[in-house]
């Protein structure tokens, strides 16, 4: 196998149960060597659980878990070779940047001179080189995330686990570390496991993400795989925004199938795996959707609400067949906005409709 596609974690199988409740269901995942892999999904769906499984935090209830190849079920979390980014940074607050970094290198029984050269090497990395002799308390809340990512890269584990480290930072702050994080885990090479409840960080961060619900992984994929191609309605209303539409579904075929709409137009769109015929519901994304004044339409309503959001306008519709539609028309001074209670046609290409099943 080459470098490029070596495994680097190989979650097989894996259910973690908590007396009664049972956290992880058969989860299996193949995560590859130096991959930015996100685990998605809302809160209490497994992911965090997940990650602790791989870190050794948690013992795993039934499964494997390989580490290049390595069984790593008996190892204690300082025996694995990996590391952990928590939410809360957990800094200590009586040692300088320098000394919270080299903590870890000087348990791990590193001379100290070696120590110190690393320690710089990795605050070079995080942008922190001017800031080595503060204390955690002169710090911004985006340079002591820094810190805690230095201080887990020192040791220069395999694998980097990061537990919605973001979290507590203001928007404009995760934007900018977003990047940041990107930059490092190509600079370093080192294969990054992200845990997030955000979509966008998924999105935007990702070479593949894993969509987690009710204990189990609902789609694997590419930002654009799972944003266009969801499997299922769970993946596609949680990842970004979208319509489900009732339909009724025939011939189905070679991952197509025809619809009919609730206005009578027929169409035919792609189709998700396990898609049956009979009602069925499509998914279209609202910025797939133009308001047209044709009496042709795909589908008819009237336009019951605006909501402003800067860039963009959304427009709900109200179908004369029952049921709401969004529609996102990006802001700008040339477009034309239907007033509330106007009669409006909606109509988008089949090819960006998508059949799911439940």
């Amino acid at each position: 196998m080459s470098k490029d596609n070596e495994i680097a974690v190989d979650i097989q199988n894996v259910t973690k149960m908590f007396g009664g409740f049972t956290a992880l269901k058969g989860v299996s995942l193949d995560i590859r060597d130096n991959e930015f892999f996100t685990l998605l999904g809302p809160s209490g769906c497994g992911k965090t659980t997940l990650l602790r499984l791989i870190a050794g935090f948690e013992e795993i209830s039934n499964g494997a878990i390989l580490l290049y190849g390595q069984n790593i079920a008996d190892l204690l979390p300082n025996k694995r070779p990996v590391n952990t980014v928590f939410q809360q940074y957990a800094l200590f607050p009586h040692m300088n940047v320098t000394d919270n970094v080299m903590f870890g290198l000087l348990r791990l029984g590193q001379e100290k001179s070696k120590a110190i050269n690393r320690v710089n090497e990795v605050l070079e990395l995080v942008r922190l080189s001017d800031f080595a002799d503060r204390m955690p308390s002169q710090l911004s809340g985006g340079q002591q995330q820094r810190v805690a990512l230095a201080r887990a890269l020192a040791p220069s584990p395999k694998v980097l686990l990061l537990d919605e480290p973001l979290s507590a930072l203001d928007l404009k702050l995760r934007q900018a570390v977003r990047l940041e994080l990107q930059q490092i885990q190509v600079q370093t090479g080192i294969t990054f496991i992200f845990v997030t409840h955000d979509q966008e960080e998924a999105l935007t961060m990702s070479n593949r993400i894993a969509v987690l619900e009710g204990g189990r992984v609902q789609q694997v994929g590419s930002a654009r795989e799972i944003y266009e191609a969801p499997e299922n309605k769970f993946v596609a209303d949680f990842i970004g925004e979208t319509n489900l539409i009732d339909v009724n579904v025939s011939n189905l075929e070679a991952g197509k199938g025809s619809c009919i709409l609730p206005g009578g137009e027929k169409i035919t769109c792609s189709a998700a795996r396990g898609a049956r015929s009979g009602p069925g519901h499509l998914s279209v994304r609202p910025e797939r959707i133009k308001i047209s004044a044709s009496s042709k339409s795909l589908l008819k309503g009237t336009a019951v609400r605006h909501i402003y959001l800067g860039t963009d306008l959304h427009i709900e519709v109200k179908l004369n067949t029952g049921g709401n539609v969004t529609v996102r028309m990006q802001n700008s001074t040339q477009i034309q906005i239907p007033d509330v209670g106007q009669s409006v046609g909606l109509d988008f290409d089949p090819s960006s409709a998508r059949l799911l099943v439940d």
